[in-house]
Protein backbone atom coordinates (compact mmCIF):
# COMPACT_ATOMS: atom_id res chain seq x y z
CA UNK A 1 0.00 0.00 0.00
CA UNK A 2 1.27 3.39 -0.85
CA UNK A 3 1.50 6.30 1.53
CA UNK A 4 -1.11 8.31 -0.35
CA UNK A 5 -3.72 5.54 0.17
CA UNK A 6 -3.29 5.75 3.94
CA UNK A 7 -3.64 9.56 4.06
CA UNK A 8 -6.81 9.74 2.00
CA UNK A 9 -9.21 8.38 4.65
CA UNK A 10 -7.63 10.60 7.32
CA UNK A 11 -8.06 13.67 5.08
CA UNK A 12 -11.73 12.85 4.38
CA UNK A 13 -12.29 12.18 8.07
CA UNK A 14 -10.75 15.51 9.10
CA UNK A 15 -12.71 17.39 6.43
CA UNK A 16 -15.91 15.78 7.64
CA UNK A 17 -15.11 16.87 11.21
CA UNK A 18 -14.45 20.46 10.08
CA UNK A 19 -17.75 20.61 8.15
CA UNK A 20 -19.67 19.28 11.17
CA UNK A 21 -18.00 21.76 13.53
CA UNK A 22 -18.70 24.69 11.18
CA UNK A 23 -22.36 23.58 10.80
CA UNK A 24 -22.81 23.35 14.58
CA UNK A 25 -21.26 26.81 15.09
CA UNK A 26 -23.49 28.30 12.35
CA UNK A 27 -26.60 26.69 13.87
CA UNK A 28 -25.71 28.09 17.31
CA UNK A 29 -25.12 31.56 15.83
CA UNK A 30 -28.44 31.54 13.96
CA UNK A 31 -30.27 30.24 17.05
CA UNK A 32 -28.66 32.96 19.17
CA UNK A 33 -29.69 35.62 16.65
CA UNK A 34 -33.33 34.46 16.68
CA UNK A 35 -33.30 34.31 20.49
CA UNK A 36 -31.95 37.88 20.68
CA UNK A 37 -34.55 39.17 18.19
CA UNK A 38 -37.42 37.51 20.04
CA UNK A 39 -36.26 38.92 23.38
CA UNK A 40 -35.75 42.40 21.92
CA UNK A 41 -39.28 42.48 20.50
CA UNK A 42 -40.89 41.37 23.76
CA UNK A 43 -39.28 44.00 25.99
CA UNK A 44 -41.64 46.23 27.89
CA UNK A 45 -41.14 49.83 26.90
CA UNK A 46 -42.26 52.91 28.76
CA UNK A 47 -44.60 54.92 26.59
CA UNK A 48 -44.11 58.69 26.49
CA UNK A 49 -46.75 60.78 28.20
CA UNK A 50 -47.86 64.33 27.66
CA UNK A 51 -46.60 66.44 30.55
CA UNK A 52 -49.16 68.74 32.18
CA UNK A 53 -52.05 67.31 30.17
CA UNK A 54 -55.70 67.51 31.14
CA UNK A 55 -56.66 63.93 32.02
CA UNK A 56 -59.87 61.95 32.65
CA UNK A 57 -61.42 62.79 35.99
CA UNK A 58 -60.77 66.53 35.83
CA UNK A 59 -63.63 69.01 35.25
CA UNK A 60 -61.88 70.44 32.14
CA UNK A 61 -61.63 66.96 30.63
CA UNK A 62 -65.34 66.38 31.16
CA UNK A 63 -66.06 69.74 29.50
CA UNK A 64 -63.74 69.55 26.47
CA UNK A 65 -63.26 65.83 25.69
CA UNK A 66 -66.69 65.48 24.02
CA UNK A 67 -65.69 68.37 21.74
CA UNK A 68 -62.63 66.46 20.52
CA UNK A 69 -64.47 64.15 18.16
CA UNK A 70 -62.86 60.76 17.41
CA UNK A 71 -64.35 59.01 14.38
CA UNK A 72 -64.93 55.25 14.40
CA UNK A 73 -61.48 53.67 14.04
CA UNK A 74 -60.47 51.27 11.30
CA UNK A 75 -57.74 48.62 11.46
CA UNK A 76 -55.73 46.31 9.31
CA UNK A 77 -53.60 43.43 10.48
CA UNK A 78 -50.58 41.54 9.24
CA UNK A 79 -48.63 38.51 10.36
CA UNK A 80 -44.98 39.07 11.20
CA UNK A 81 -42.21 36.85 9.79
CA UNK A 82 -41.09 35.78 13.27
CA UNK A 83 -44.65 35.03 14.39
CA UNK A 84 -47.26 37.22 15.95
CA UNK A 85 -49.71 39.72 14.58
CA UNK A 86 -49.44 43.48 14.21
CA UNK A 87 -52.51 45.71 13.89
CA UNK A 88 -52.51 49.27 12.58
CA UNK A 89 -55.36 51.36 13.98
CA UNK A 90 -56.39 54.60 12.28
CA UNK A 91 -58.96 57.29 12.95
CA UNK A 92 -59.62 60.95 12.29
CA UNK A 93 -59.68 63.38 15.21
CA UNK A 94 -61.57 66.67 14.89
CA UNK A 95 -61.11 69.66 17.22
CA UNK A 96 -64.42 71.42 18.00
CA UNK A 97 -63.28 72.91 21.33
CA UNK A 98 -62.85 76.43 20.00
CA UNK A 99 -59.24 76.42 21.25
CA UNK A 100 -55.96 75.29 19.66
CA UNK A 101 -54.65 71.95 20.90
CA UNK A 102 -50.86 71.92 21.29
CA UNK A 103 -50.84 68.54 22.98
CA UNK A 104 -52.89 65.40 22.33
CA UNK A 105 -52.41 61.91 23.73
CA UNK A 106 -54.41 59.01 22.27
CA UNK A 107 -54.93 55.44 23.46
CA UNK A 108 -55.54 52.63 20.99
CA UNK A 109 -56.57 49.16 22.04
CA UNK A 110 -57.78 45.81 20.83
CA UNK A 111 -60.42 44.38 23.17
CA UNK A 112 -61.89 40.91 23.63
CA UNK A 113 -65.59 39.97 23.66
CA UNK A 114 -65.87 41.02 27.33
CA UNK A 115 -64.44 44.48 26.55
CA UNK A 116 -61.09 43.79 28.28
CA UNK A 117 -57.95 45.04 26.53
CA UNK A 118 -55.91 42.41 24.71
CA UNK A 119 -53.24 44.96 23.70
CA UNK A 120 -53.17 48.70 24.19
CA UNK A 121 -50.80 51.55 23.53
CA UNK A 122 -50.84 55.24 24.37
CA UNK A 123 -49.05 57.67 22.06
CA UNK A 124 -48.47 61.41 21.97
CA UNK A 125 -49.75 62.56 18.57
CA UNK A 126 -49.33 66.30 19.13
CA UNK A 127 -46.69 67.72 19.19
CA UNK A 128 -44.73 65.74 16.59
CA UNK A 129 -42.45 66.71 13.73
CA UNK A 130 -45.35 66.64 11.28
CA UNK A 131 -48.09 68.09 13.54
CA UNK A 132 -47.20 70.85 16.02
CA UNK A 133 -50.81 71.72 16.94
CA UNK A 134 -54.43 71.23 15.95
CA UNK A 135 -56.39 74.42 15.29
CA UNK A 136 -60.10 74.76 16.08
CA UNK A 137 -62.39 73.18 13.47
CA UNK A 138 -59.50 71.25 11.90
CA UNK A 139 -58.83 67.52 11.79
CA UNK A 140 -55.91 65.12 11.69
CA UNK A 141 -55.38 61.42 11.06
CA UNK A 142 -54.07 59.40 14.03
CA UNK A 143 -52.36 56.03 13.57
CA UNK A 144 -51.38 53.61 16.33
CA UNK A 145 -49.47 50.36 15.75
CA UNK A 146 -50.17 47.48 18.14
CA UNK A 147 -47.76 44.53 18.10
CA UNK A 148 -47.38 41.23 19.92
CA UNK A 149 -50.75 39.53 19.39
CA UNK A 150 -51.21 35.89 18.47
CA UNK A 151 -53.81 33.93 16.50
CA UNK A 152 -55.22 32.59 19.77
CA UNK A 153 -55.94 36.08 21.19
CA UNK A 154 -59.63 37.01 21.33
CA UNK A 155 -59.61 40.14 19.15
CA UNK A 156 -63.25 41.22 19.10
CA UNK A 157 -63.09 44.99 18.58
CA UNK A 158 -60.83 48.04 18.41
CA UNK A 159 -61.07 51.34 20.26
CA UNK A 160 -59.29 54.66 20.09
CA UNK A 161 -59.86 57.38 22.66
CA UNK A 162 -58.45 60.65 23.95
CA UNK A 163 -56.16 60.01 26.92
CA UNK A 164 -55.10 63.62 27.54
CA UNK A 165 -54.76 67.03 25.91
CA UNK A 166 -53.29 70.51 26.37
CA UNK A 167 -54.37 73.86 25.04
CA UNK A 168 -52.20 76.60 23.59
Amino acid sequence: MSTSDRQLPETEDSRRKVVIIVAVIAALAIGGLFYFLMRASSRITVEPTLEGAIRPGSPEFAEYAPKIFVETPEADEAKLALGGIVMNLQTTVRNFTGRTLNGLEMRGMVVDHQGRPVREKTVVVIPTRSQAELEPNHSMVVRIRLEGMTDSDDRANIKMEVAGFKFK
